[in-house]
């Protein structure tokens, strides 16, 4: 008996002493290109591209038990909130202002539920990710964004230049996040005359100071590009405290995470492991839907779902990752043929070789494309399903949705909704990723009518456009920000 409370004392202290290893293990963070160098949650928050011109990824991706996973899919969205972004940002935060932080981010939904779901039919159930104040699955990580980067900053009292390359509605989204707040200039790139109306309006009538919309003469690809430039120059990025909030900073995928959780809370408990179809351009989205289901959430296949544009699709089908032109559609945030966040995937399916992503890289800036070998190839298909829908078929989706269910989907939704029943999913989940009256023109296209405005949303057809035009030109974007950083 001696010897057995003796193994047994011994088998306990092993076990508390492995629990306290586990949970020492601290969170930190690599860039894709180097995994060699380490950083903090808060260093990676507010540098947001790698200074060697990669994506930081997590070092390690949290996984989670069946136990851990049946009490947080019994949580609310911010609960759940709470609990997964915890994980990944660990003491950057304190528990009671990370808790502040995401109740007052969530304050302004139009649902208590933040990310309703409902059934479209028995096969098909749609995520509604647009109860934001600018009616856009975006607002969902800016306005909790916004938060975190403003308490960083607030412990040296320090400026931070926030700059945003956008499709469309991180624009408006980030806009309506850091407007009015203290030690922050965030400027916005988009492309002049490739976003709809209702988009630009939720960016050029704020009346903060603090707020730069520009619109540059050239497509998303080359916003994109003007503010990877700006990061490169690292004297310039360093002296404007430069950060960037599209999805190229990972707090913006991790914050993406947590709907992915909240889809499967509310999916009946009878359909299980569904397939996910997201509309996708820049792989931000789809990519937090992959780290979800890394970290244990029961998901079937992702699904790329793209317009004409479907570089991504090109890719699973035939292993080649090729740039053409991008072609101006009726859903403009799909208008992309760089999609950047494909680089953090990019970093597993090599198995974290650096050298052999640095040389893709390469050949991508080079050739304007590469290629996958089998091994890869089968990998990425092995999680991901993809399909393509042209702007026609957009139109029809959108009539026959509507014509059906007495439902109005916007052009992206309505890309996934086509891309669900051309593949044939038999239990699926598609992400809704705008409100229909962000496009009112393929709106009416489709069916005769505009789809309206939520009501605390129609002033911004009234107020002043302030908008600055500018050449597809690094140094006057670069030039504007340096102004402004020395007032």
């Amino acid at each position: 008996m001696v010897w057995s409370c003796n193994k047994l004392i011994i088998y306990i202290f092993l076990c508390q002493n492995k629990k306290k290893k586990i949970k020492s293990l601290k969170m930190r963070y690599i860039s894709t290109r180097n995994n060699k160098e380490e950083y903090t949650f808060e260093d990676i928050l507010l540098k947001g591209l790698a200074d060697d011109g990669g994506l930081y990824i997590p070092n390690q991706v949290p996984s989670l038990s069946k136990d851990d996973l049946s009490e947080i899919l019994k949580m609310d969205y911010q609960s759940i909130a709470l609990r997964i972004i915890k994980l990944f940002t660990q003491d950057t935060f304190s528990e009671a202002d990370l808790r502040s932080m995401v109740n007052d981010s969530y304050k302004c939904f139009n649902k208590t539920e933040i990310t309703p779901i409902h059934n479209l039919d028995k096969k098909t159930s749609i995520l509604e990710l647009y109860h934001g104040p600018t009616l856009a699955f975006k607002d969902i990580a800016m306005q909790l964004l916004s938060r975190m980067i403003e308490e960083v900053l607030s412990k040296d009292n320090s400026k931070a230049s926030i700059i945003c390359a956008t499709s469309g509605d991180t624009g408006g989204a980030a806009v309506a996040s850091f407007a009015g707040k203290k030690n922050i200039d965030l400027y916005i790139l988009f492309p002049e005359g490739r976003i709809s109306e209702v988009q630009r309006r939720f960016m050029s009538t704020s009346q903060q100071n603090n707020i730069n919309v520009i619109s540059i003469d050239g497509n998303f690809d080359d916003c994109q590009n003007i503010v990877k430039s700006l990061f490169r120059d690292k004297s310039f990025s360093q002296s404007v405290n430069l950060t960037a909030v599209n999805s190229i900073n990972w707090a913006r995928i991790m914050i993406q995470i947590i709907y992915y959780f909240s889809a499967i809370a509310q999916n009946p408990k009878d359909k299980k492991n569904p397939d996910i179809i997201v509309p996708t351009g820049n792989f931000g989205d789809i990519f937090a839907g992959y780290i979800a289901k890394k970290m244990g959430l029961g998901i079937g296949k992702l699904v790329i779902a793209s317009n004409v544009n479907n570089i991504l699709e090109r890719c699973l089908n035939t292993g080649t990752y090729e740039i053409f032109e991008a072609i101006q559609t009726n859903s403009p945030s799909m208008d992309i043929q760089i999609s950047s966040n494909f680089e953090r995937l990019l970093y597993d399916l090599v198995n974290q070789d650096t050298k052999k992503l640095n040389k893709m890289m390469d050949e991508l800036a080079k050739d304007g494309q590469f290629s996958l070998d089998e091994a890869e190839l089968s990998k990425l298909n092995s999680i991901f399903d993809a399909g393509s829908i042209e702007q026609i078929e957009t139109i029809n989706i959108i009539k026959k949705i509507y014509n059906q269910h007495n439902l109005i989907l916007d052009p992206h939704t309505a890309i996934a909704a086509g891309v669900s029943s051309k593949n044939n999913y038999h239990n699926s989940i598609i992400l809704s990723t705008a409100h229909p009256a962000k496009f009112p023109q393929a709106i009416k296209d489709a069916i005769g009518i505009e789809a309206e405005l939520p009501l605390k949303n129609k002033n911004i057809f009234e107020l002043p456009e302030h908008i600055k035009n500018m050449k597809n030109d690094m140094s006057l974007v670069k030039n504007h920000i340096v102004s402004n950083f020395k007032r």
